[in-house]
Order: structure tokens, then C-alpha cells, then sequence
């Protein structure tokens, strides 16, 4: 049951059924998700450590805004951790531990919710190759922030005319990734990353020119 509201609350952020600054309290979500309060508020908890949700003393919970500097800001991070997490792969994980990889050649993805579970799966898997525990886990933490915005920017592009075939060439950019790191060439693999995480910015900026998803 926990895990069920967890999923639906997040599911309706990540598509902004919830919008972005929409202010939430434990009552009306339990009586839209048909529970009790005690499963809303642990999952509000839970959504509260994603940077999804914040607390609003006294006055409840808010669908935290998405806001261009903070997203931007996000990005940068990212480019410079994935980097790194990359080349600590190549140069420490064995051929055994890299061929793990290839789980992500391929997606199975029903609708674009499971589609982004897919992606923060791919880009965590690299980051806990790197072997170090510290780098990995603050890379995870930052990755987990996407997904909302991974969600917009896909979901954008789907609707446009340019959108067709999107998750073929998202998957095929993965696939890329996976064989520089198998190759072990550090050059290659830092290149692709970085041009993947540029394309995921710009689909994102054109969706964020829509104002009632900014802050």
C-alpha cells in the first residue's frame, strides 16, 4: 500500500498532474489516492528526500517549483560527476563488472514514467561503477533530481513534430555510452556524455519557455 501511494503521488509530480508550486495537504491527497493518511505521509517523506516535494510549516506540502537557475545549475553538476564517474569506471571496474552494463541496450518501457526509471537506472548504474562509494552516491543523489525533468524534456519533445523516434534515439545515445566504457576509451566516453546530458538540457529549456511550468 506504501509503496502504491509512493508511486502514484510521484507518478502524477513527474507528469505534472501535480504541478509544479502546487500546494498539497496529507486530507486531499488521501482522498484522491482512496487511503488513509498515514501511507501519504510516508510517501510525502520519501518525495521530500528526492527534492520533489517541500514542507510548508503549518500550511502543508508544495510540488517544488522548477526553476531555470536551479536547473541549470543541476546540469553543470551533472556533466562534471558523470564524467568522473565514468573514467573512475573505465580505469577500476573489471570487464565482468562493465558488461553489466548491457542490461541497458534495451528498453521495455511502457509509457514515459517507466521510460524515465529506465534512464536514472542506466546513468546510476555508471555512477556505482566507479567504485568510489562517496562520488557515487552524491552522483546518484544528483541523477534522482532528474527525473521530473527528464520527464518534461522527453515528453516535449514527443509532442513536437521533431518527437518522432525520440526513445529509439535516447536508448541508441545510452548504447554509445555503453560501448565507449566497454572499449575503456576515456576520451570517447566523456564526449558522449557530456553531448547526452547537452541535448537532455536544450529538449528541457524549450519546455521550460512554457510559463506555468517555471517558477
Amino acid at each position: 500500500m506504501r509503496d502504491t501511494v509512493y508511486d502514484q503521488i510521484r507518478a502524477d509530480i513527474l507528469n505534472c498532474d501535480l504541478r509544479p508550486g502546487a500546494q498539497l495537504r496529507e486530507n486531499d491527497l488521501a482522498r484522491r489516492y482512496r487511503v488513509s493518511k498515514s501511507p501519504v505521509r510516508d510517501a510525502l517523506l520519501r518525495l521530500q528526500e528526492q527534492g520533489l516535494i517541500e514542507v510548508l510549516p503549518r500550511k502543508g506540502y508544495r510540488v517544488v517549483p522548477v526553476s531555470v537557475s536551479d536547473a541549470r545549475e543541476l546540469y553543470e553538476m551533472r556533466i562534471m560527476m558523470e564524467k568522473a564517474c565514468a573514467r573512475r569506471a573505465i580505469e577500476e571496474a573489471s570487464d565482468e563488472e562493465l558488461a553489466t552494463l548491457d542490461i541497458f541496450r534495451a528498453v521495455d518501457a511502457d509509457g514515459l514514467a517507466a521510460w524515465v526509471t529506465y534512464n536514472r537506472d542506466f546513468h546510476s548504474a555508471v555512477a556505482r561503477l566507479s567504485g568510489n562509494t562517496r562520488l557515487a552516491k552524491t552522483a546518484c543523489e544528483v541523477i534522482d533530481q532528474f527525473d521530473r525533468l527528464t520527464f518534461m524534456g522527453v515528453s516535449g519533445q514527443q509532442s513536437s513534430a521533431q518527437g518522432n523516434g525520440s526513445a529509439e534515439k535516447l536508448v541508441a545515445e545510452h548504447v554509445a555510452i555503453i560501448d565507449a566504457i566497454q572499449a575503456r576509451d576515456k576520451t570517447r566516453a566523456a564526449s558522449l556524455i557530456g553531448s547526452h546530458i547537452k541535448k537532455s538540457r536544450k529538449r528541457l529549456f524549450a519546455v521550460l519557455e512554457n510559463p506555468p511550468i517555471v517558477q
